[in-house]
């Protein structure tokens, strides 16, 4: 996870190098515990989710605080399960881990437990390809990973072939998500290359 991800001034996320966006849902209202300076140190907020090939990033439609937005990456993202309550909204809820920055030690940083609420519309387009494209982001990594690390490079999820999976996704015409048949062009070749905040470059 990383709090506060940069964002472009339309609220879309900075993309990584080869960085592949598959939908943007609205309406959805995200919860995230352990945030600091937070009531209580959880977070409530109402906003977008950004689903790409290498994360989820969620953007708040207002701050709350310092917690504007949110990023997790999917090889960290485990126990997610979809929720479908009675008297209450659907929702996945799960945990991620936090990625540590490479002067910092482990231990100073815990996972992190969070929900997305479907608050506006169905949800039978957002969970199957979550669902689906968490499910390939694993399997690609345990088939490339050739050595045990203490904690995985999340952009190795980059190398996720999500091209065939969109081609045969389904859209549910209660679902409002918008899938991205083609990726968004606005400042397209600024490009991320690490998790560092500060490491924005232009793409070759």
């Amino acid at each position: 996870m990383a709090l506060n991800p940069q964002l472009f001034s339309n609220g879309m996320p900075v993309p990584f190098v080869n960085e592949t966006f598959v939908l943007a849902r609205d309406g959805v209202e995200f919860e995230i515990d352990k945030i600091p300076g937070a009531h209580g140190d959880r977070v409530k907020a109402k906003g977008t989710i950004y689903l790409s090939n290498i994360r989820m990033v969620f953007v708040a439609n207002k701050p709350v605080g310092n917690f504007a937005a949110f990023d997790m990456p999917l090889l960290y993202v485990h126990g997610e399960k979809f929720n479908q309550p009675i008297f209450y909204c659907n929702n996945i809820a799960g945990h991620v881990d936090p990625v540590v920055p490479d002067n910092e030690h482990r231990a100073l940083y815990s996972t992190q437990s969070f929900k997305i609420l479907f608050k506006e519309g169905g949800c039978g387009t957002f969970v199957p390809l979550f669902f689906n494209l968490i499910s390939s982001v694993r399997q690609y990594n345990q088939r490339t990973s050739t050595e045990a690390q203490p904690q995985m490079d999340p952009l190795q999820a980059a190398q996720t072939p999500v091209d065939e999976m969109m081609r045969h996704a389904y859209v549910d015409p209660n679902d409002p998500t918008r899938i991205f048949l083609q990726q968004p062009t606005q400042e397209s070749q600024l490009r991320r290359r690490t998790y560092n905040p500060h490491a924005v470059e232009n793409s070759i």
